[in-house]
């Protein structure tokens, strides 16, 4: 019964994506709890997920045809037929109202249902208030995006300012883990294409492993886990 159940819910795809490489990681909350949120609302509304793709370490104001996860997810609903993807939120698809906008006209024009677990309407209901409502959330979550960014950049003006020397935000996984993110990407060129824990053992093979971080939690020099080197190829 349970299974026959199963069967006669509505396929869909959930899709995750975090900012910041400092919330990917297996300690980290951010996909589970999106994941949580997502298996939720597809319980309740009637739907069943068959495939999760995540964009880990993308940012919101990026466009979604330059997200790998995404992409994947596209080319896997070419594939299967499935017709609908379910997000966390709006702001999970997109920060950037312009992207969230073309983004889900995109979607729409080629029959794909678009879902924010959290407001179903933000997307599925097209009528001239769900439509301003939803321009007006991108818009909210565009100025305090921007709000945050201007109040670390003045933080760190003033520091300058006060040590006089230069003050840097998070270093991107490029710019601290160069060596590992060109090999990464060498190894994704390669036929047949390897997976992304078999890059991590290829990388651990050259020794090439994690560096240790602040604290105890990270102690360094164990392979990097699939997310990271979903970062690694994003970065």
């Amino acid at each position: 019964m349970a299974g026959q159940e199963k069967r006669q819910r509505k396929p869909a795809i959930g899709y995750t994506r975090t900012s910041s490489a400092a919330n990917v990681g297996d300690d980290k909350d951010s996909v589970p709890r999106q994941r949580k949120a997502i298996e939720a609302y597809a319980k309740r509304a009637g739907y069943r997920i068959v495939s999760w793709f995540d964009d880990p370490a993308v940012k919101g104001e990026d466009a979604i045809d330059t997200r790998p996860g995404f992409a994947a997810a596209l080319e896997r609903i070419a594939g299967n037929g499935v017709r609908t993807i379910i997000v966390e939120t709006a702001n999970r698809f997109a920060r950037d109202l312009i992207v969230q906008e073309t983004g889900f006209k995109r979607l729409q024009a080629e029959g794909i249902t678009l879902i924010a677990a959290d407001k179903p309407d933000s997307f599925v209901d097209d009528t001239p208030t769900a439509v301003l409502v939803r321009q007006i959330l991108g818009a909210v979550a565009q100025f305090d995006k921007a709000m945050t960014v201007a109040k670390l950049r003045g933080a760190r003006e003033r520091k300058r300012r006060k040590t006089g020397a230069r003050v840097e935000g998070r270093k991107t996984l490029a710019e601290s883990h160069p060596e590992a993110v060109a090999m990464a990407r060498q190894l994704r060129e390669q036929s047949p294409r390897m997976s992304l824990r078999e890059i991590s053992a290829a990388l651990a093979s050259e020794g090439i492993v994690t560096k240790p971080g602040k604290g105890k939690k990270r102690p360094g020099g164990v392979p990097y886990t699939a997310s990271a080197v979903a970062s690694m190829l994003a970065a």
